[in-house]
C-alpha cells in the first residue's frame, strides 16, 4: 500500500471523521455519524483505496 493521502487532506480526513464519532457519540446526530471511522482511517493510514482506484494522489512524496 503506497501512501496516496498527504498533507491538507489527511488533516481533514481526520478532523471530520473525529468530528462525526464525537457528534454520534453525543448523540447531536444518528448512529450514521460512526461512519467517521472511515475517514478517520483513511487519515491516519495515509492510503484511501477509492483513490488507489481512480488513480488520484494528493501525497506530495519525493521520487
Amino acid at each position: 500500500m503506497t501512501k496516496n493521502v498527504g498533507g491538507v487532506d489527511r488533516t481533514l480526513r481526520i478532523v471530520v471523521g473525529l468530528s462525526l464519532i464525537a457528534a454520534a457519540a453525543t448523540g447531536t446526530i444518528g448512529a450514521w455519524g460512526y461512519i467517521g471511522v472511515v475517514p478517520l482511517l483513511t487519515g491516519l493510514t495515509g492510503w484511501c483505496p477509492p483513490y488507489a482506484i481512480l488513480g488520484f494522489n494528493t501525497c506530495s512524496m519525493k521520487k
